[in-house]
């Protein structure tokens, strides 16, 4: 079971390629706040609604100089079709090893419908300008996400 993270803690690093195969970390975003979101699977519709959602508050969270990264266990294949399909224009980034998902508390047990199974956790985290977690969110609801958040965090 991995452990959750919480604020003031380090923001673990982690380069993982993007879904073009380019290496992508974290600390390429220091100086700049940065919401990195753990989700599932792309193309799912729980996923497809919070990726939409950010691409479509991105132009105010960049103006907050808040970068957006959304990580998932899918391949760099399936996250450019993804990324092409719904317009996306942050990164997206491939663990599917889940070695980045586990060590930021993103996959491990979850109850869905009833049931608790192990997958990825539905997560969202503020890493400031230095890399430290401002906030760490569990189990967020992919839909009306980002707009709890841009009011959780005054953006």
């Amino acid at each position: 079971m991995s452990t959750r993270l919480q604020a003031g803690d380090p923001a673990p690093d982690f380069t993982l390629d993007d879904a073009d195969g380019k290496p992508v970390s974290l600390s390429d975003h220091r100086g700049r706040k940065v919401i990195v979101y753990f989700y599932p699977a792309a193309s799912t519709p729980g996923c497809t609604k919070e990726a939409c959602d950010f691409r479509d508050n991105l132009a105010d969270l960049d103006g907050a100089g808040i970068d957006v990264i959304g990580i998932s266990p899918d391949k760099p294949a399936k996250l450019a079709k993804f990324r092409d399909a719904e317009g996306l224009t942050f990164p997206l980034l491939s663990d599917p090893d889940r070695e980045v998902l586990t060590a930021w508390g993103a996959f491990g047990e979850k109850t869905m419908y009833g049931k608790t199974v192990t997958g990825v956790i539905r997560s969202t985290f503020l890493v400031g300008e230095d890399g430290t977690i401002e906030d760490a969110k569990y189990n967020v609801r992919a839909t009306g996400h980002v707009a709890k958040l841009r009011k959780d965090w005054k953006v």
